[in-house]
């Protein structure tokens, strides 16, 4: 049988075993509604509360300040145009980045269209925003900064603590999508000064079709799901009680020993960066070296296009993602790349590959030793790269 490699974790991750056997009594043992009143009802509102709970503690929160969702962008969408609501009458100008999720970024152009201003901040060629032009961009109107905490391409780690206290010292909220960095990082919300914060439970291990939003106590924000008194009225719908216990088991082992998860993650993601530069030539990593996720790897490999190698690779077992967007059947490349300032040809030789939990070190080398050779029969079609070699 072929060997298999799975590097593609920021995509989705696998549900650990465990994480399955606390959800399946709830399909169909445990089946009631939590807004019933009867025993069926109440034990599943007793679940509800333990997942909750459980997340709080990760997250430093308060248990109160967890609001269930159906995912990442539903949490998104929730923060952004919840905050634009509830405070139209103060002002409608909008603080982000051109390198956000598109769950933020096509919210905004959204709310562009209602006649609100946004403010799209540029990212230097790591992918880091500036935090004087932060400053410089905030306006007596502005009632919202959205900044992710970990770039789901390039995997940069924003400095969101100082972006926290900017936001703080001139009383904006601040919402940050940390769906890459939950359970992969330490993260305290009040150290962070996050008032508003996204999470999804299938980067974690968890099952998929669930996330959260955290809501500092005391923050302007309306719904926009409407409906019953779920979620403490701000979120309507029948609790998916069985994602939500899934959900809370996933991040109760993500932060067991978080410390030594990350570590392991950082080994393998430095081997497998050093080995690829070292056995390709024209090579580069994007994104920070060290302000990254993780398990984070993303190169730029010049003269060869992006859907080809993610073919030939899957052809030999490993499963990843390109930094270009033609896959989705789209030929424009990443708006990340582009935003970190690399040319529409390098990047869409771009390869994404993500490191997780079941992740070995024979993955690495098997990788380390497949990708050269495919890389090599790819540019052999390439007059450029002709070119440029036998000028060397």
């Amino acid at each position: 049988m072929k060997k298999r490699v799975y590097l593609d974790y920021s995509a989705t991750t696998p549900m650990k075993k465990e994480v399955l056997d606390e959800m399946l009594p709830f399909f169909n043992v445990q089946f009631g509604n939590p807004s019933s009143i009867h025993c069926f009802g109440r034990e599943n509102k007793a679940a509800i509360d333990k997942s909750r709970t459980t997340i709080a503690k990760t997250l430093n929160a308060g248990v109160d300040e967890i609001f269930f969702t159906g995912g990442g962008s539903e949490s998104d969408n929730w923060a952004i145009k919840g905050v634009a609501s509830a405070l139209k009458n103060k002002g409608k100008h909008i603080i982000t980045t051109e390198i956000e999720h598109h769950a933020v970024l096509h919210t905004c152009q959204f709310l562009e269209k209602e006649g609100y201003d946004v403010t799209y901040l540029k990212v230097d060629k790591y992918g880091l925003i500036d935090i004087e032009e932060l400053k410089a961009a905030i306006r007596p109107d502005t009632i919202l900064i959205t900044i992710m905490y970990a770039n789901n391409e390039i995997g940069t780690l924003q400095p969101i603590k100082e972006i926290g206290k900017i936001a703080k010292e001139n009383k904006i909220i601040f919402h940050t999508d940390a769906v890459q960095a939950y359970g992969n990082i330490e993260m305290d919300v009040n150290e962070l000064g996050v008032d508003l914060m996204s999470l999804s439970a299938h980067k974690v291990y968890g099952p998929k079709g669930i996330g959260l939003l955290y809501i500092r106590k005391g923050t302007k924000i309306q719904p926009i799901i409407h409906g019953g008194a779920q979620e403490r009225r701000r979120r309507a719908g029948t609790e998916n009680v069985p994602a939500i216990v899934g959900f809370g088991k996933a991040a109760e082992l993500a932060y067991e020993n978080i410390e030594e998860h990350s570590s392991r993650l950082i080994y393998l993601r430095d081997k497998l960066i050093n080995g690829l530069t070292e056995k390709i030539p024209f090579v580069h990593l994007n994104g920070h070296p060290t302000k990254r996720l993780p398990g984070n790897v993303n190169i730029s490999i010049e003269f060869i296009e992006g859907e080809s190698l993610l073919l030939m690779l899957d052809m030999v077992g490993v499963a990843c993602s390109s930094g270009s967007a033609c896959t989705s059947g789209s030929l424009d490349p990443s708006h990340v790349l582009m935003a970190i300032g690399l040319t529409h040809e390098t990047a869409h030789g771009s390869l994404r590959l993500t490191i997780g939990d079941y992740t070995t070190e024979e993955d690495i080398d098997y990788v380390i030793e497949n990708l050269p050779p495919i890389v090599e029969r790819l540019r052999q079609m390439s007059p450029l790269y002709e070119k440029v070699k036998g000028g060397n």
